[in-house]
């Protein structure tokens, strides 16, 4: 497995994102080490469909960015960055107030993609929202 860049923290990570939809989303990550990224999203009325239930991009959103950051936490030397090439979710449930968290965990870390699985919950009680899955071409540099 690819290891962790020195250079990349949670603090490095939410600061990136600030002024970008994770951002405005009110994204954070809260841990970080070799293999995964933890993060969280406080529950708003804007992360909420009409039908009064937590909306499912909002879901996909916060696992989606939790994966992608595990990511450039993990890109290889010399990699540019990179990009999504597949996602997928399963909704188990829904919260309608307080936060949700999720735990990104890298399943492969190869030299041109990197598969994430990632597990979202309900933060007070810990039962589980969705499960997601997401591959990451990994982009270099052109010659």
């Amino acid at each position: 497995m690819g290891a962790l860049r020195s250079d990349t923290s949670v603090d490095i990570l939410n600061e990136r994102g600030k002024e970008y939809l994770p951002g405005y989303l009110g994204v954070e990550m809260t841990a970080l080490a070799e293999g995964t990224l933890s993060a969280r999203m406080a529950v708003k009325r804007l992360h909420v469909a009409p039908n009064e239930f937590l909306h499912a991009a909002s879901v996909v959103a916060l696992a989606d960015t939790t994966c992608g950051y595990a990511t450039l936490a993990h890109l290889p030397d010399g990699a540019a960055s990179f990009t999504t090439i597949e996602l997928k979710s399963n909704f188990l449930g829904t919260v309608r107030e307080g936060a949700v968290a999720c735990v990104a965990t890298a399943q492969h870390l190869g030299r041109t993609t990197q598969v994430w699985d990632a597990v979202v919950t309900d933060e007070a009680t810990g039962r589980k929202i969705a499960l997601f899955r997401c591959t990451q071409m990994i982009l270099w540099p052109k010659a």
